[in-house]
């Protein structure tokens, strides 16, 4: 592991300490899985960006899923 130094705002240390307190870790164990909390959500918006770009670029058409809606019909 490699180590950071980073400034934080005083209210957000003890924030942290408090929350990695209740869960029994260190400041850093914490920082690290929120770190790796934040990453995976930017990720995930990426790839919903994409996705939605994609479908700008080419919309549904208003006959796309026709086929699949007889595979929609659960019954009684």
């Amino acid at each position: 592991m490699r180590t950071v130094q980073i400034t934080l705002e005083e209210d957000l240390v003890q924030a942290v300490d408090r929350a990695a307190d209740q869960l029994d870790q260190s400041r850093s164990a914490f920082t690290r899985a929120a770190l790796r909390a934040a990453l995976a959500r930017l990720a995930v918006q990426a790839r919903e960006q994409q996705h939605r770009a994609g479908y700008l670029r080419q919309p549904v058409t208003p006959d796309e899923f026709d086929a699949w809606e007889d595979e929609q019909v659960w019954g009684d």
